[in-house]
């Protein structure tokens, strides 16, 4: 498929992006005596769903708002869906708009998107994503803008796919979870995890579905892979005790996202994790890769 790739190398590992495809990562890759090991779950190449990349990000909110929009200081925001499958918007809209190249460095990469009410939405933001190859890992700073006048919730997140087999060991500490109903969205908070959900210790990544948000997250995840002689360790900064996880059942990739707000916190009491940016304001998320 004809899609401009950026590529960052530095050292033992490689990045590749899309900025036309939501500014996403289409490949992470390590640098082994066999070759390039992807690191993150590659991109097929034949689609353009932003579901079948390496990681997108998420921006402005994470996952799904209900309701048909949000009320914020009297006034009803409505937000249209944005996905066939879905009957709930999701992810925000960053992730269906084409970023541009700001800066290219020998280390890192910036990319920069003005969005102004994208299909309807009621958001005007400028947001970047910077992307630094570490000795031993990977950076990704997401930050978003308020343009718009007055004021309005905003949340970020990052959506990457994590490859994993019977092999694979996560470690992932939490203290309750987001249970949900038919669909994903929340109707109880447990701090009894459900069997086969907890990874306050390392264990496998088989089991029935997850799709929900769990809470009390330290901020730091381990996912070990012993046959390939490596790990990933995920770090969010100033986490405020978010994480999102998708694991569907029988399928080579599971998705652990760094967040800053659980699923349709709009509609939730105090709107946890949220923030009310002013024109000007700007919210970021600082998420670091360490390969061990």
């Amino acid at each position: 498929m004809p899609t401009e790739i950026v590529t960052l190398e530095r050292g033992k590992h490689r990045l590749q992006l899309a900025p036309r495809l939501g500014g996403g990562i289409t490949a992470w890759d390590w640098k082994s005596a066999d070759g390039w090991t992807p690191l993150l779950r590659p991109w097929d190449r034949a689609s353009e769903d932003r579901y079948t990349l390496a990681c997108f990000p998420l921006l402005p909110w994470s996952n799904r708002i209900t309701q048909g929009g949000f009320e914020h200081d009297g006034k009803f925001h409505p937000i249209r869906p944005n996905r066939s499958d879905e009957p709930y918007p999701i992810h925000g809209d960053g992730w269906l708009q084409r970023w541009h190249v700001a800066d290219h460095a020998e280390d890192g990469i910036r990319l920069s998107l003005e969005s102004h009410a994208f299909d309807g939405n009621p958001y005007d933001y400028a947001a970047t994503q910077s992307f630094r190859l570490l000795p031993d890992g990977l950076s990704i700073d997401l930050s978003v803008t308020h343009l718009g006048q007055g004021s309005l919730p905003y949340g970020l997140g990052l959506h990457p796919y994590f490859l994993r087999n019977e092999f694979t060991r996560l470690r992932s500490r939490a203290s309750g979870v987001w249970l949900s109903g038919a669909d994903p969205i929340p109707v109880a908070y447990s701090n009894t995890l459900p069997p086969t959900w907890d990874y306050n210790e390392p264990a496998p990544l088989d089991g029935p579905l997850i799709d929900n948000c769990f809470g009390g997250w330290d901020g730091e995840s381990v996912i070990e892979y012993p046959d390939r002689g490596l790990s990933i360790t995920m770090t969010m900064a100033d986490c405020n005790g978010y994480s999102l996880m998708y694991r569907p059942p029988g399928l080579s990739y599971f998705c652990l996202e760094p967040i800053t707000h659980p699923i349709d916190a709009f509609h939730m009491p105090g709107r946890p994790g949220l923030a009310v940016l002013s024109t000007g304001q700007s919210l970021t998320l600082k998420t670091t890769l360490l390969i061990g």
